[in-house]
């Protein structure tokens, strides 16, 4: 019994530090609200509204834009205020911007103009509030745990993705689509009120502190950003892996839907149930992935990710219309790990090899980068399926993402055991300015 209660006192680790389970507390409540207007946004569209098809690519189109737009800028000011600050203001934004959708369908004055407005508002201090939290982790948490920390957080979103669609379905059946928003909007507030009540991590930004006349322009912190991340080669090569897996990922996902439907014909019913089981393997992967880091080095980890995740897709490919469920779910059991390994420990090597006043700026940049292949992928994966095919062009998806490990097995990457800390060996010196002439090793 006491082997026992001292592993579940392990696992639980940071969340016994009061700040640091104040941020757990906060991120999950909001997730599954996320996830919850997720899918009841396009319901209002489509229920409420009768949108068209186009309407509602649109309106999915206007809540990842912010992402393309607002990603480097946010790390700016992220970097330039105080964090908690920031995350607090995006919570409280984003409450009062969904509450508008059960407010104006109450009143009748709801139209799709305003459910354009406030997805691409909503996703904007989305986008503050996702750069922001990656940057005031480290205020919290020592950077040799920066791994559990993250982790512990992939957990809970990784959780809502599981819970919130199934939720989010109840509650639309319930109280219709527009009032089920109204939860996501008392989930920011009670975010909120857990970011409140964190104390430790308040730093004064080195902006803050810096008279006006003495910052950088704001274009040249941008650049300052992104100078630091692509002269890094951890950080080169991690983002280089990540950009091929994402691209080569979306080709197949753009189309996933209507391979299911068509090639494989299962029905709606069947598809939310298979999908769920398979995000099991999410759960799961987020809650080992720091663990698997540990023990097989960081290098060797994200490389066997990679590969794990592309040749999951292979099984979708490969899936006879017959017996494909297991196929589906056992590809979604080996994808949700993998792809938790390479979340979990490639943003804790990011974080622990940028020094503070850069944060913010070189976490945008990651998510940027990454972030930038995902438009592209689809549209290959249009294209593609409309000339060879649906199962091809999953078969060539899975394909390309094995070319991911290459930007890996080509970097000092390959050998990394543990999560190095500042300053690290390529040359990055106390206050994180890099040194060219060794950082090209």
């Amino acid at each position: 019994m006491t082997s026992v209660r001292d592993r579940l006192l392990s696992w639980g680790g940071l969340l016994r530090q009061p700040d640091f389970r104040r941020l757990w507390l906060a991120q999950s409540v909001s997730q599954v609200g996320t996830q919850i207007t997720l899918l009841a946004l396009p319901l209002v569209a489509i229920l409420v509204l009768g949108a068209s098809p186009l309407e509602v690519g649109v309106l999915g189109a206007l809540e990842f834009l912010p992402f393309l737009l607002f990603t480097l800028p946010a790390g700016v000011w992220v970097d330039r205020l105080q964090r908690r600050r920031i995350l607090i203001a995006a919570d409280l934004g984003r409450a009062g911007i969904l509450a508008f959708v059960p407010a104006l369908h109450f009143l009748d004055w709801l139209a799709m103009w305003q459910l354009y407005v406030i997805a691409f508002a909503a996703g904007t201090l989305t986008v503050f509030f996702d750069v922001g939290y990656q940057a005031f982790l480290p205020e919290l948490v020592s950077r040799d745990r920066l791994a559990e920390g993250n982790s512990r957080l992939e957990v809970t979103r990784s959780a809502a993705q599981v819970i919130g669609p199934g939720l989010a379905g109840v509650l639309v059946g319930w109280v219709t689509a527009p009032i089920a928003i109204l939860a996501d909007a008392l989930s920011y507030i009670g975010s909120a009120a857990f970011l409140v009540r964190i104390r430790v991590g308040q730093r004064t930004s080195v902006a803050t502190t810096t008279p006006t006349a003495q910052r950088p322009g704001f274009r040249r912190e941008i650049a300052e950003g992104l100078r630091y991340f692509m002269r890094n080669p951890y950080l080169r090569a991690t983002a280089g892996g990540v950009v091929t897996l994402n691209f080569a990922g979306q080709i197949s996902g753009a189309i996933f839907l209507v391979f299911v439907v068509r090639e494989l014909g299962l029905s709606p019913e069947l598809i939310g149930l298979t999908i769920a089981i398979g995000s099991i393997g999410t759960v799961i992967g987020a809650a080992s992935a720091e663990v698997i880091g540990r023990r097989l080095g960081v290098g060797r980890a994200l490389i066997g990710a990679f590969v794990v995740s592309s040749a999951s897709t292979f099984l979708i490919a490969v899936a006879p219309r017959d017996a494909a469920i297991p196929y589906l779910i056992v590809s979604g059991l080996l994808q949700g790990p993998a792809v938790m390994v390479v979340n979990v420990n490639a943003l804790s090597l990011r974080q622990a090899v940028t020094p503070d006043h850069l944060l913010g700026r070189v976490n945008a940049t990651g998510r940027w980068i990454a972030w930038s292949a995902i438009p592209l992928g689809a549209v290959v994966g249009g294209i593609l399926a409309t000339t060879i095919g649906l199962r091809p062009t999953i078969a060539a998806s899975a394909f390309l993402g094995l070319f991911a490990v290459v930007w890996l097995i080509a970097s000092p990457l390959r050998t990394l055991r543990e999560i190095p800390k500042l300053p690290s060996t390529f040359g990055l010196g106390a206050v994180g300015t890099p040194e060219t002439a060794s950082m090209e090793r």
